[in-house]
């Protein structure tokens, strides 16, 4: 895993030496993605500069070093990530000819790109990744990303220089970098808690799409070209629909089994220390069952604990660890630990980010790299399988409401609304005693607001996207602010013959995953110089998982039927049948307590109208309901706050 960055200069008006010191001090701000390696490369005619910074997981020795020429002179990569199949497909190549002075996937790589082309090779490739590649020939630059959106990719004309890298900081590192906040991206940030992909927070900079490959030349000074896909969900989705799974229930197990083994196989291949995140879910623990199954020795494993009872599963974690022999490691953090990374989480993910679980998941990357420099994840599995809670009562609630009148709706709505989220769970905890367990639930009152928010919803996709949605009306808080369409919200692009719940699969697999969650994982790891592997995300399981038939992924009212049976195989039921329980962090007492004076600053009235991103009124409504407990905005208010801190930490540390 490494940290790559670089620009293409078309007015040639540098010499070698300013280019390679240009491209340098903007890879050296990606230092924690590559401490181990520092490389740059240069064409002063070209106006090309790539550079590169080395986390050295498999050849750590020299012959690995970046940015790498190809054998036949023609190509030159910066590249981060890792290529799983490296090994069948260089003894592929040797059989052709080629002899390789190293062992590494880069050096590999460029030999596939020399024997096939760009785009024959990156449809061979298995991995995660994302690299520039200079074409020395046809003078082109090649910038591209892995098919589910693992590793990050971003670029932007500043003038006529095209910048790149794998973060933000890197491309305000070049002397020519000049731009604004993007006030949509932002509104859409409001919306989603996260800047989804093709925007990014400043105009003019964008992010290369999953499964594509921009390639940039002289002619295109000022503008993007239009990236050309070479693998996307769709096209899996579509395929898997016209090639049914047609075998027993048996069958599709050891079908999953089989292809599961083999991801999980290639991804424990390094030439350093690895291990495993295990929360004691269906998804990490099917991940780390199948690794323990193919290691002659424990599997290092890792938990972080709290000592809030509703956000804890460090002893179901233990419990599975215990059950399959693992090495197990486990932290039990304090509120003030935890809250000491707040501070750090603006220049960690470099972009507005308010998913709450980016902080639990930094704390899981650091306690990990004491120990190992590469750890495999459950990830993916609730998109691909039909995980989340949300599935199953945005079907219910809509097979609800569906015949209901829309006046009706609006009517229901407002009757929601006439009592606060506090008011309704004081009315629910007297209730309580009197109802079944199972009937309890946390935080009625928020789940009646957004019901209420729910029923405004015209249709099905509609109501998905109220479901996903923070600030339901973000433009009338961002001054000059609206939403551009994205693949969350574009109707063309629902795919409106599968199933709601696929739908809603689907949409997540386009958006949620990348943009939050491989996100969150990567900005997370890699801050701390830890490389994350995914499994569930290798291309062959997910279009594997789009065969299936929903009935195998959602049955009696629970999902991800079928990985179950697999983990059945390894760990018995006992230990992971309970309630799905979310990643996250009381920051909702928090923001009434010890945040309480750090909020309020970044939410100051004045403070808000002078920077002139935001109108006051409404949000400083939501916090004064949160503080006196009349309603819980801490979600709202955390996207806010998330903004205000990364626009106050790039400034103090860019003046951008």
């Amino acid at each position: 895993m490494c940290g790559i960055s670089g620009f293409l200069d078309t007015s040639h008006r540098c010499g070698e030496q300013e280019l390679r010191d240009t491209v340098l001090r903007m890879v050296n701000t990606l230092h924690h993605r590559g401490p181990d390696d520092v490389g740059t490369w240069a064409d002063a005619e070209a106006g090309i500069a790539l550079g590169h910074r080395r986390l050295s997981i498999v050849d750590l020795s020299p012959e690995g070093h970046q940015p790498m020429r190809s054998v036949c002179g023609r190509y030159v990569i910066s590249f981060n990530g890792e290529i799983y199949n490296f090994q069948e497909l260089r003894r592929e190549l040797e059989g052709l000819g080629y002899t390789f002075r190293g062992h590494s996937d880069t050096e590999v790589m460029l030999s596939c790109i020399s024997q096939w082309g760009i785009f024959a090779a990156v449809k061979r490739f298995n991995g995660m990744f994302a690299f520039a590649l200079w074409d020395r020939s046809e003078r082109q630059l090649h910038l591209v990303r892995d098919r589910l959106g693992e590793k990050p990719l971003y670029y932007g004309w500043m003038g006529k220089v095209l910048v790149f890298g794998s973060e933000l900081k890197a491309l305000r590192a070049h002397p020519g970098f000049s731009v604004k906040v993007d006030r949509d991206s932002l509104a859409l940030f409001l919306r989603r808690s996260y800047v989804p992909a093709p925007h990014s927070i400043y105009k003019g900079v964008t992010k290369v799409m999953p499964g594509t490959i921009a390639t940039i030349t002289k002619a295109d000074v000022g503008r993007f070209p239009k990236a050309i896909s070479y693998w996307s969900v769709r096209a899996a989705v579509q395929q898997g629909l016209s090639e049914r799974f047609t075998g027993s229930a048996t069958e599709a197990v050891a079908c999953l089994e089989e292809l599961l083994k083999d991801t999980v196989k290639h991804r424990m291949v390094a030439d350093v220390p690895l291990g495993a995140f295990l929360s004691g879910g269906i998804d990490s623990s099917t991940i780390v069952a199948l690794m323990q199954s193919q290691s002659e020795r424990p599997i290092q494993t890792f938990t972080v604990g709290f000592h809030e009872t509703a956000f804890n599963e460090a002893e179901h974690a233990k419990a599975v660890a215990r059950h399959l022999g693992t090495a197990h490691t486990e932290l039990y953090v304090t509120s003030e630990e935890t809250m000491a990374v707040i501070p750090k989480l603006p220049s960690l993910y470099d972009e507005p980010f308010a998913d709450v679980s980016q902080i639990p998941t930094f704390l899981i990357s650091k306690l990990a790299r004491r120990d190992v420099t590469v750890t495999l994840s459950g990830d993916g599995g609730d998109e691909l399988f039909g995980g989340y809670e949300r599935y199953f009562l945005g079907l219910g609630i809509w097979n609800t409401i569906r015949w209901m009148p829309k006046m009706a709706r609006t009517f229901a709505a407002r009757g929601l609304r006439m009592l606060s989220a506090q008011s309704w769970d004081n009315i629910f905890q007297v209730m309580d005693s009197l109802l079944p367990k199972r009937l309890r639930y946390r935080n009625p009152g928020e789940k009646l607001r957004k019901l209420a928010q729910m029923l405004t919803a015209g249709e099905a996709d509609g109501l998905y996207v109220l479901m996903g949605s923070h600030w339901v009306d973000p433009a009338s808080v961002v001054i000059g602010g609206s939403e551009p369409v994205t693949v969350f919200t574009d109707p063309s692009d629902r795919m409106a013959h599968l199933h709601l719940q696929e739908r809603m699969m689907y949409s997540d697999t386009i958006s949620y995953l990348p943009d939050d969650i491989l996100v969150k994982v990567d900005r997370a790891s890699m801050g701390v110089s830890l490389e994350s592997r995914v499994p569930f995300l290798d291309h062959r399981i997910v279009e594997f998982a789009w065969q299936i038939p929903l009935s195998m992924k959602i049955r009696n009212g629970r999902g991800k039927w079928l990985l179950r049976q697999l983990l059945y195989k390894y760990v018995p039921p006992a230990l992971i049948d309970r309630p799905k329980m979310g990643f996250g962090v009381p920051i909702d007492a928090w923001l009434r307590g010890p945040l309480r004076e750090w909020a309020e600053a970044l939410l100051d009235e004045k403070r808000l109208r002078d920077q002139g991103f935001f109108y006051p009124d409404p949000i400083r409504a939501k916090w004064n309901e949160h503080l006196c407990g009349a309603s819980s905005w801490e979600y709202h208010l955390w996207d806010v706050l998330m903004f205000q801190a990364w626009l106050e930490h790039t400034r103090e540390t860019t003046g951008v």
